[in-house]
């Protein structure tokens, strides 16, 4: 009896720090419904939601640079005098973000890419630099965001996170209802609800980062003395995010060659959008296994088989029953062979659903054996495998139109899911549990920086 309070007390544990960490996740892709279910409303919505992907797909890539700011301030910041670096390298680098984001939408660099490698039609490429013009800053507030947030993170006081996601969505849903009430939905929609709902969040989570600077000693034994020693950290991180990033954007490249642009690229964005909306509550199943699983690791493997299974079956429930046509006609907006095809396309992400929490489980192992750069290797052969499938699937079977972007990045994650696989039960067979110690170490070093 004693062992099975034990663990009912560890499962307790496990949701108490899991689900509000799922909510916040869940509500970020709630956003992107909102926008897609607003421009779905529009007179010429699959030009229009195609648009606004093939910009947010090449938007996707710079404003991972500035997103990692997150993870590089909460592990690095421990003083005032590490938040001023801090805060100066976040600076250069949404700066140099800024230059390469304003020579694609505004010089002949942007119709290259768009026309060339996005292959999209000339007719669309004026529609998709002006989305892209407001997106850039967007990317500015996003970044400062993320600094704002690693400062929250280090101090325990992510409720704040959560605060800020409810009130940007309520006031992105309120702009929505604007514009689709005075009828006026254009290209340009979706980034100026974008933007709005970005800059709110930032200005929440800089008020209360500059609280939490403030009560921050000057200087720690736990400090970083040069922006170099920040961009040390910083490098990996960026290297292993530009190879997972570049998978959409070239989805959408490959999606460009099939047999209806349009309906395929719109198609596919609604369905990975609903995707996301599952599957992100399932997106920090890492920071379960990061935090709980050196010392329950059985218990943490039965609770992520448990839970992993969770968005298929969703996703599942959504395709074969009247929920998900009644949800994209009343709540997306979406009708016609767009809703059909969106169906369609998202019966496929059903592997993906099935394959993805468990990716994030093994990631989750490596961060806690500190291999994280292992995770090149992996992402780098899901990006191959994506790529293959593409092209086979626009040579092959063009019709398919969407579909076939859910089939290669789905096929995709199952080769990165083998690989990461493979790669961690040998880190474990190679080095057992001495990473484990590390681990402790760093979590006792936190606690002191903390006073």
């Amino acid at each position: 009896m004693k062992s099975d309070s034990k663990e009912q007390l560890e499962i307790k544990t496990i949701l108490i720090f899991f689900i509000p960490l799922g909510i916040s996740a869940s509500l970020v892709t709630l956003s992107h419904i909102i926008i897609n279910s607003t421009l779905a409303r529009a007179e010429n919505s699959e030009t229009i939601i195609a648009s606004y992907a093939i910009a947010m797909s090449l938007f996707a890539i710079t404003e991972r640079l500035a997103v990692i700011l997150r993870q590089t301030c909460s592990t690095l910041v421990r003083d005032r005098n590490s938040f001023k670096l801090m805060t100066n390298f976040s600076f250069y680098l949404i700066g140099g973000i800024m230059l390469i984001s304003l020579a694609v939408a505004y010089t002949s660099i942007g119709d290259f890419i768009f026309l060339t490698l996005f292959g999209v039609k000339e007719s669309m490429v004026a529609g998709i630099k002006e989305i892209y013009q407001v997106l850039i800053f967007v990317t500015v507030f996003s970044g400062l965001r993320c600094l704002c947030h690693g400062i929250i993170i280090f101090n325990r006081q992510t409720k704040w996170l959560t605060i800020g996601m409810m009130i940007r969505l309520a006031a992105m849903y309120a702009l929505s209802l604007i514009f689709i009430h005075t009828g006026h939905i254009t290209a340009v929609t979706g980034a100026y609800i974008f933007l709005t709902g970005m800059m709110i969040e930032f200005i929440i989570s800089m008020f209360e980062a500059r609280k939490l600077v403030k009560g921050m000693p000057e200087k720690s034994e736990l400090k970083i003395k040069s922006k170099s020693q920040i961009f040390r950290f910083y490098h990996p991180l960026m290297l292993s995010s530009v190879v997972t990033v570049i998978i959409g954007p070239s989805i959408n490249v490959f999606l460009g060659k099939t047999s209806d642009i349009e309906l395929a690229i719109a198609s596919y964005a609604i369905a990975l959008s609903v995707t996301q909306l599952f599957l992100s509550f399932f997106s920090y199943i890492h920071q379960i296994v990061i935090n709980f699983y050196d010392d329950n690791e059985v218990l943490i493997k039965q609770f992520s088989l448990l839970i992993g299974f969770i968005p298929f079956l969703l996703i599942a429930l959504f395709c074969f029953t009247e929920i998900g046509p009644l949800f994209l006609q009343y709540v997306m907006g979406i009708n016609g062979r767009l809703l059909e095809a969106s169906l369609q396309v998202l019966k496929i992400f059903m592997i993906m659903a099935l394959v993805f929490p468990f990716v994030d489980f093994f990631n989750g192992i490596l961060m806690l054996h500190r291999q994280t750069k292992v995770t090149i290797v992996s992402q780098s052969t899901n990006l191959v495998i994506t790529l293959i499938v593409l092209g086979l699937g626009v040579k092959f079977a063009a019709g398919w139109n969407g579909a076939i972007g859910a089939f290669a990045q789905s096929i995709g994650l199952l080769a990165e899911l083998i690989v990461v696989s493979f790669i961690v039960n040998s880190i474990e067979k190679t080095n057992g549990r001495k990473s484990i110690f590390m681990l402790k170490r760093v979590r006792k070093e936190r606690v002191d920086a903390k006073g």
